[in-house]
């Protein structure tokens, strides 16, 4: 699944995908450094628990699935995950970069 991030904000090639191993082909095409974190959570992807300009990794609302950090800008780096059936939501959470809207909704089932 490719996904782009830039200053600021994250789209995704697909919005839903089968359960199963997954991989994630992250493009950063912004000037910034970005991450790329997924939460599996019920949560809207504009509503999760924020705590000192980041998503609260430890909030009983998230569960951290894995993350890559430190893609620099004009980088593409890849994560392959197992997900189950549920609602994902896909982050940066460098600080104020959620905030900014730097975030997307995947449904896996």
């Amino acid at each position: 699944m490719d996904v782009h991030e830039k200053d600021f904000g994250i789209a995704l090639d697909k919005q839903s995908a089968e359960e199963g191993e997954i991989t994630f082909h992250v493009t950063n095409e912004g000037p910034s450094t970005h991450e790329f974190v997924i939460f599996k959570t019920d949560a809207a992807p504009d509503a999760l628990p924020v705590d000192d300009n980041k998503v609260d990794e430890e909030a009983e609302e998230v569960t951290d699935i894995d993350e890559v950090e430190d893609i620099g800008a004009g980088e593409s780096k890849d994560l392959s995950v197992s997900l189950g059936a549920g609602n994902y939501v896909l982050i940066c959470n460098l600080p104020a970069h959620y905030g900014l809207g730097m975030h997307a909704a995947l449904h896996v089932g």
